[in-house]
């Protein structure tokens, strides 16, 4: 019976799977279908700029080349007419002259016939119509003003849809995940010398397999990529997964996306729990600061409380929950991984992180203002009592800095100390594999090894922090670093690092 019920069970389980990925399938051929039509009307859309355009630009240079030719048109007209002015008067001089050489024929008297022929000679030597051309000045041709629009006319008619550049594809087997980068390489199907540059886009989300169009975070974009690989680097590795696609690009156009792909992006991510943190600490999300007078007002107003024995148990339990995190507020339904309890209290300035640590290997960082005076950094056990300190009980394990007098750095644990001579680093990172039993301590710069313990975890972890005056700012999603990887390979079986109080568990 049990079986079958485990059989049905899995039967369910996959087919609600199966109905699910067939639904984002449905959403997907939607969404595409839409995105056709939206396409389509803005390709119609730049078709009609594009010839609109074009038939500005001709209209132009019609009417440009028209005024030309009627300006040669004018100009030779009115060569023209100059020139037939000049022998219209040319004419009119030279029948006057003829009508007086005429008449000066009739003169009998010789002397007054030898003055008037020299007369006429005289004006006959100086006569325009002597002087004149008979030749046109200009042509009446127009050929220099015709066209021929064979030529463009042909490269008219091959006009087409330019040339699209095909999709990339993504090449899965040389993409890498490693240091919170994430190193994309694809190539073409075929050569294509117009390529001129890459499109990567990528986005993060919590779903394996193909990209879902609801409920998703929007493509982030790296432009003008000329290679056929890219790193993205410096990421926080806040979700599971990441889409990647990529798009290749020549001078006029985009091609089509590539095949997205989905890579794992695992990493512990935790913020600080506000709701059990110490009342002179101010949480907010990842950052937490010493706070004087934080717990003052609290503080009185649970005298109160204590003296008023009708009090009503809800109000109270409201008002020593304290104020969320601004950042953190009801629609974050992440459960604190403490539960309930009441807020650390005396000397114990502690605030722990509300996600534990069951399984695996994880990383984390830690960095301090330069202004802080005490503080330490470590894991604990859920049972870390409301005045208890971190590295001061036998579940709490942390390396603590006092920067008073003189900066010291120590390694404690179960209420024991040990002296570590390094120089305190900027950014502290910790590692913790829970399976192997390990919390080493690392400079996160240089990724100098400070301090390992070494012990049997038998509970859950909560990264754990203590504060007194100054702020630390803690960066989570991170993956273990490589350069830690290795250094955790060449410390496995040796103790350099290992004292009486990594063997106290």
């Amino acid at each position: 019976m049990d079986q079958h019920r485990e059989t049905l069970q899995r039967i369910v389980s996959n087919l609600a799977n199966k109905n699910g990925e067939i639904h984002n399938f449905i959403d997907m051929l939607n969404h595409r279908i839409k995105n056709v039509q939206v396409n389509s009307s803005n390709a119609i859309s730049e078709l009609d700029e594009e010839f609109d355009g074009l038939y500005s630009i001709l209209d132009e240079m019609k009417g440009s080349m028209a005024n030309t030719i009627q300006q040669e048109e004018a100009r030779k007209i009115q060569a023209l007419q100059d020139q037939l002015s000049q022998c219209s008067n040319a004419l009119e001089s030279s029948e006057e002259l003829l009508e007086l050489a005429a008449q000066s024929l009739d003169i009998k008297d010789p002397t007054e016939f030898f003055k008037a022929a020299r007369q006429i000679k005289d004006r006959v030597t100086m006569a325009s119509a002597f002087r004149i051309s008979l030749k046109p000045t200009v042509s009446d041709s127009m050929t220099h003003m015709m066209v021929d629009f064979a030529l463009e006319r042909r490269m008219l008619q091959a006009v087409n849809f330019l040339p699209v550049p095909k999709a990339p594809e993504i090449d899965l087997a040389a993409c890498l995940v490693a240091d919170n980068c994430v190193t994309v390489s694809w190539r073409m199907p075929e050569d294509d010398s117009r390529i001129d540059h890459f499109v990567l886009e990528y986005r993060k989300t919590n779903f394996d397999g193909l990209p879902r169009v609801k409920d998703e975070q929007h493509w982030e974009l790296v432009d003008y990529i000329k290679a056929t690989e890219y790193t993205l680097s410096g990421l926080k590795f806040d979700t599971k997964y990441m889409n990647l696609r990529v798009q290749a690009c020549n001078k006029a156009v985009a091609g089509d996306y590539s095949d997205p792909v989905t890579l794992e992006t695992k990493a512990f991510v935790f913020s600080l729990d506000s709701t059990s943190s110490h009342l002179n600490l101010k949480v907010e999300d990842t950052y937490v600061e010493w706070d004087p007078t934080g717990g003052k007002g609290q503080e009185k107003v649970k005298g109160k409380e204590n003296k008023s024995s009708g009090q009503n148990p809800l109000l109270k339990s409201s008002r020593r929950s304290g104020a969320p995190s601004p950042k953190r507020t009801s629609s974050n339904t992440r459960p604190s991984a403490r539960g309930s309890r009441d807020h650390f209290t005396g000397e114990s300035y502690t605030v722990l992180g509300d996600t534990a640590v069951e399984s695996g290997q994880h990383y984390w960082e830690v960095r301090a203002q330069k202004d802080c005076k005490s503080y330490s950094v470590g894991v604990t056990y859920r049972n870390l009592g409301k005045f208890d300190q971190l590295g001061k009980t036998n579940s709490s394990w942390c390396i603590h800095i006092n920067n008073w007098l003189q900066t010291t750095i120590s390694a404690k644990h179960n209420n024991k100390a040990k002296t570590l001579d390094i120089p305190v680093p900027d950014r502290i990172g910790v590692y913790c594999d829970f399976d192997g039993g390990q919390l080493a301590f690392y400079n996160a710069n240089s990724k100098q090894l400070l301090h390992t313990f070494r012990t049997k975890f038998t509970q859950p972890l909560l990264p754990g922090f203590m504060i007194w005056c100054g702020g630390l700012t803690v960066s989570t999603g991170l993956q273990v670093p490589s350069a830690v990887k290795m250094l955790q390979k060449s410390e496995n079986g040796l103790s350099g690092s290992t004292s009486s109080l990594n063997n106290i568990a």
